[in-house]
């Protein structure tokens, strides 16, 4: 398997506490009505599922979009393609796009404006973790846990060719 885990980037305590108040200004801003949290599989599942049980109020709908970019490889192949699309209507409603990390913006743009045509009440993003000097478009990021430098990282959701997936903690993969 390529890649040591170098270091612990954000440990569990770390990550659970920034969900909670990432939930809290969630809450606050979607007062009024149901909100879809959109959760990009597969890395975005575990953020997406601790951050609705931070959400207290009972109005928090949970749908699943697929979308690749990256295929087994550390950086993005910079083609996206939808391969699970949402099960519901958006129309109307306040969407909210969860991902767990956001580095070139060349997929969550595809995936926002994919989003617009379908003409919710209100369209923003939450996501784990950011690396803004990666960024090769633009995107507008409501909700950020943690920009992070430019190291290749793994756990909580995040993967490298499917593994890693299970770590509670966030850890750097080394080359």
């Amino acid at each position: 398997m390529p890649g040591q885990l170098t270091r612990i980037l954000l440990t569990s305590d770390q990550i659970q506490q920034r969900v909670r108040e990432l939930a809290a200004d969630i809450e606050r801003d979607y007062a009024d009505g149901p909100i879809y949290l959109v959760s990009v599989l597969k890395g975005a599942f575990v953020f997406v599922a601790d951050l609705a049980r931070a959400i207290t109020r009972p109005a928090v709908r949970i749908e699943f979009m697929a979308i690749s970019s990256y295929g087994d490889q550390k950086t993005s192949s910079g083609q996206v393609k939808v391969t699970r699309d949402l099960d519901v209507n958006i129309e109307g409603y306040d969407v909210l796009i969860v991902e767990d990390i956001i580095d070139s913006g060349v997929t969550l743009s595809y995936l926002k404006r994919l989003l617009e045509q379908r003409k919710p009440k209100s369209l923003a993003i939450a996501t784990l973790l950011d690396k803004p000097e990666r960024r090769m478009q633009p995107v507008e990021v409501k909700y950020v846990g943690f920009r992070i430098p430019d190291e290749f990282v793994v756990g909580y959701g995040l993967d490298f060719a499917e593994d890693y997936r299970n770590l509670s903690d966030i850890r750097v993969l080394g080359a």
